[in-house]
């Protein structure tokens, strides 16, 4: 073969190589806190259920709470990223469930026990416990990577200070693309005091929560309702969303390995149907496979999702 010949072939093959390495994000873009709000409010005409990734989406190559993983799951669909947070020993924010690092990391006994430049030196491990080069990242770098590319669910580990993160939020003027989970009324109350304008997840599985959460002056345009991890009855559905309030179902657990093992039952295709808004699991191709058909069917459409591709 011919020397320019090789150089053509080999440049064909360079084209194609980054042609597969090309892929499409699908982002969830809001300017202000007045969209988000907008987009929120439940209306039979705007509505457009989600995915909210559990823990980022994990998958194989990809651990939980990691900004790579995030990035990835933007890959199947518009997002809401759940992610946790806690402590390093000098109390810097880090994304991490476990209070131990040994299952998602390198590292080995309580998080607590290392400062975060110790932290640094841990790669993750994807949840079949293969090691990858990713790192612990901070809150400060998940807030600056999220604006115009997902919603964030913020959930707190034990002791981390609502108003320390709400600071962060400030500082990186993401309460447009932030929801911050709690998990009883007086949480729920103290993140409003803290920051009326920011939208709260809170449990609302009966008529008498949701009473107490207006009553401690929180008004259903600042609520989320998660109402559980088993589906409840439809009446359920329409009764928040007769005011206004976007719901978010827990599957993770029972509702995710029914779908797994019956897939062409379209578990989360009935799920959003019957009235769920966000599915918050951890079986995200699936999901997203099923929602991407709702959405197609219903003629379901936002101006707020971008999709672009990037190499």
């Amino acid at each position: 073969m011919k020397f320019h010949q090789i150089l053509f072939l080999s440049a064909i093959a360079l084209f194609a190589s980054c042609k597969q390495e090309e892929k499409t994000h699908h982002y969830i873009q809001f300017n202000d806190t007045k969209e988000l709000y907008q987009f929120l409010k439940w209306t039979p005409e705007g509505r457009f259920p989600l995915i909210s990734a559990h823990r980022g989406g994990p998958m194989p190559g990809y651990p939980e709470n990691c900004i790579e993983t995030f990035e990835n799951a933007t890959t199947y669909n518009p997002v809401v990223i759940e992610f946790d947070i806690a402590y390093s020993k000098d109390s810097v924010m880090v994304i991490m469930h476990d209070d131990k690092l040994d299952r998602t990391s390198t590292g080995k006994g309580a998080i607590g026990n290392y400062t975060y430049e110790e932290l640094k030196a841990f790669n993750l491990k994807d949840n079949e416990g293969k090691e990858t080069a990713f790192k612990i990242p901070t809150l400060d770098s998940v807030l600056s990577w999220s604006k115009g590319k997902v919603l964030l669910t913020i959930d707190l580990k034990k002791g981390v200070s609502y108003a320390k993160v709400i600071e962060k939020v400030r500082q990186y003027k993401v309460e447009s693309n932030s929801i911050i989970i709690t998990y009883n009324a007086n949480q729920a109350q103290e993140v409003h005091r803290l920051a009326p304008d920011l939208m709260i997840s809170a449990s609302v599985q009966k008529k008498s929560e949701l009473k107490r959460l207006n009553n401690l002056g929180i008004p259903d345009n600042r609520i989320v309702a998660f109402v559980g991890v088993s589906a409840p009855d439809k009446k359920w559905y329409q009764f928040l969303h007769e005011r206004g309030i976007t719901t978010i179902l827990g599957t993770m657990g029972n509702l995710d390995r029914s779908a797994k093992t019956s897939p062409a039952k379209m578990v989360y295709y009935h799920l959003v149907n019957n009235g769920a808004d966000m599915l918050s699991g951890d079986n995200l191709p699936q999901a997203a496979e099923e929602l991407d058909k709702f959405r197609y069917n219903k003629k379901l459409s936002s101006t707020h999702v971008i999709s672009r591709t990037i190499k």
